[in-house]
């Protein structure tokens, strides 16, 4: 039972020996974010900070599930925030050529020849297994080069397995966010 002075938390919390994000970091960032977005102060948090925000993993921590979602939206109405304010102070024209010099350089990126995309990683370590970045990697292409249907929490969601010498994963992780970037720059 709680009293008067506790709270309840903000998210589900895990059970048993399943790990979540810790409390305490999620709280904190949360309530930062909602300051900045909030006040405008001058501590200004971006969309791209809440995509790259990372929590240690606990047991009895709020649910991975639940917080991802909520920092999906939070991270789109940044976007949309941040959208606005260029749009206003450099007008559409360069936040259009901005938008699809960025698609440009991710789609000359994405039609090098499958498995040779990125750079990989040395033959003993681990990285992203190339077969499985090479078909999100042509979905993506698709997407840049046709505008077939691929949403930001479809990107968001990706997961790869890793590799023996696979692709070097800061790589294919700028890529993905500058292709969240991309898509909710034009949504």
């Amino acid at each position: 039972m709680m009293t008067t002075t506790e709270t309840a938390p903000a998210f589900p919390q895990t059970r048993g020996r399943t790990k979540g994000y810790e409390q305490r970091a999620v709280d904190a960032f949360l309530t930062r974010a909602r300051t900045s977005f909030e006040a405008g102060d001058d501590e200004v948090v971006t969309a791209a900070e809440v995509r790259q925000v990372a929590f240690p993993l606990v047991r009895r921590g709020y649910s991975i599930i639940a917080v991802d979602a909520a920092l999906s939206r939070i991270e789109d109405a940044f976007a949309i925030r941040e959208r606005e304010e260029a749009l206003a102070r450099f007008g559409p024209q360069l936040w259009v050529e901005h938008a699809r010099d960025t698609a440009q350089v991710v789609l000359d990126r994405l039609s090098r020849p499958a498995g040779k995309r990125f750079a990989r990683v040395g033959g003993l370590r681990y990285g992203y297994r190339i077969d499985e970045v090479d078909v999100v990697a042509d979905k993506i292409a698709r997407y840049l080069e046709t505008g077939q249907s691929i949403t930001p929490e479809q990107v968001r969601a990706v997961e790869f397995r890793m590799q023996r010498g696979g692709y070097r994963e800061v790589q294919v992780d700028a890529v993905l966010d500058a292709v969240i970037e991309v898509m909710l720059a034009v949504a």
